[in-house]
């Protein structure tokens, strides 16, 4: 009679013996699932939240929520609100609001340094009050884009995570065999593993076009960090000057922006920055360019006599500039309204879920080679 062998440690069960390649497509997709897990999962949901990280601000504070009004106020009206009931603040800038249930921004700086933001009724042109400056939406991107960590070693730290991401995308391609039958596949219930077994592919072949989107512009993201950066979309520098900040005219601006209606018929104003002495004016905007940030479409005045410092077309840009331009959009689902980023919330919730049901499907699968070596042992 031989002697009984020691039960060897528990491995991982190889995948259905179909050839090498798949095998080794499912080891580096467990492994990545293993090691990344919480990481990947953490950035996920933060990306996810962040879509909707404005309408969450909207429900946290009062100011910022007003009712539909109908026809908004003139950019000069909005203005000479903030500035008349922030009269010791310096206005910098201010935009409109993300949807006609937002209130207008204004962002204005404190004599101390600190800036916030004043918000206005855009229909009725009165303060509704006024905000910190970090605030939902500041922490989500922070967080999401380079963990609160310095810029030049947080941004490459997560979008280093676009690698592993595609291949998990690539790999999963040759683990589950004829995918596209999988979309209306019933989950089984007869074990847990099984169960969630289906309900992770389940997830993955419906966010499967999601997860190469983000992973292709996780991936420019960090191209850009490591020095493959576009230069930015040209936009005219307002000079500042040395001296007290100054109010800006309100009267003057909205003959400012009568004036680019006149001369730029196609483009839509959706914000303005404003130069320290009060005399300089940019405009950012929509125009006719798709998929690009609203500071591509820009045009700079001269408030004291209208003249025009300079207009940039977002249309104009270079390939590689429409490139970084459209990141942005395409990442975060900002470009088509509530639907589209709704659906990339959706998306971006299964995409969390990979992250956690894999690790868990992986604990799962081990136990049972636990059991199983178990039982064989005792026999």
């Amino acid at each position: 009679m031989q002697p009984t062998r020691p039960p060897s440690p528990a491995r991982l069960p190889a995948p259905p013996a179909t050839g090498g390649g798949r095998r080794r497509w499912f080891e580096l997709h467990s492994w990545i699932g293993l090691k990344l897990c919480l990481f990947m999962g953490f950035i996920c949901m933060t990306g996810t939240l962040a879509v909707f990280s404005q309408e969450i601000d909207w429900l946290l504070h009062k100011p910022m929520r007003v009712a539909d009004g109908g026809d908004t106020a003139s950019w000069g009206r909005m203005i000479s609100a903030a500035q008349t009931a922030r009269p010791d603040w310096a206005l910098e800038g201010i935009s409109a609001g993300h949807t006609r249930l937002f209130a207008a921004r204004a962002q204005m700086r404190l004599s101390d340094g600190r800036r916030r933001f004043v918000w206005i009724n855009p229909y009725t042109a009165q303060v509704t009050g006024d905000t910190g400056w970090f605030n939902v939406q500041r922490l989500l991107r922070n967080t999401h884009r380079h963990l609160m960590l310095p810029v030049i070693y947080g941004v490459p730290l997560v979008t280093a995570l676009s690698v592993p991401l595609l291949l998990s995308w690539l790999g999963s391609l040759y683990i589950y065999k004829k995918w596209w039958r999988g979309f209306f596949k019933r989950p089984d219930t007869a074990r847990p593993r099984r169960l969630w077994g289906d309900l992770h592919r389940l997830a993955g072949v419906w966010s499967m076009w999601f997860l190469l989107l983000i992973g292709i512009t996780g991936a420019w993201y960090l191209v850009e960090s490591l020095g493959g950066d576009a230069p930015a979309a040209p936009v005219t520098n307002l000079v500042d000057g040395d001296g007290p900040a100054r109010p800006v005219d309100p009267a003057a601006v909205d003959a400012a922006v009568r004036h680019v209606r006149e001369q730029w018929p196609a483009f839509t104003p959706t914000g303005a920055l404003v130069s320290r002495d009060g005399r300089g004016l940019v405009l950012v905007g929509e125009a006719t360019a798709w998929l690009v940030r609203e500071r591509a479409n820009n045009i700079a005045l001269d408030l004291q006599d209208g003249t025009v410092l300079g207009r940039h077309d977002g249309g104009d840009l270079s390939v590689h500039q429409r490139i970084a331009e459209m990141a942005d959009p395409l990442h975060f689902g900002n470009f088509g309204g509530w639907p589209i980023r709704l659906l990339w919330f959706l998306a971006g919730a299964l995409l969390t879920s990979l992250c956690f049901t894999g690790v868990y499907i992986y604990g799962l699968r081990t136990a049972d080679a636990l059991r199983a070596r178990a039982r064989k042992a005792a026999v």
